[in-house]
């Protein structure tokens, strides 16, 4: 293994390690004349900041978060 990352040398010109690029595996399963837009876009979602509950869930949490705080309170 005289190869830095471990590598045997010998299987440098293997065709099984060849890897396609991020391009060429994500064009494998399209057509080379897409008519339509990609369906499956690649990447995150639009908004990293954007938090995920909605007002309501928001609501209900804090509507329980006091029934059990008053239920506490009233009955020690």
């Amino acid at each position: 293994m005289s190869s830095p990352d471990g590598i045997d040398p010998r299987a440098f010109n293997d065709p099984r390690n060849r890897y396609p690029t991020d391009d060429e595996f994500y064009a494998g399963d399209r057509p080379d004349e897409a008519a339509l837009q990609e369906d499956r876009p690649r990447g995150g979602s639009g908004d990293p900041y954007k938090h995920p509950w909605t007002w309501g869930t928001i609501a209900f949490v804090a509507f329980v978060i006091l029934i059990v705080i008053l239920g506490i309170a009233l009955f020690p």
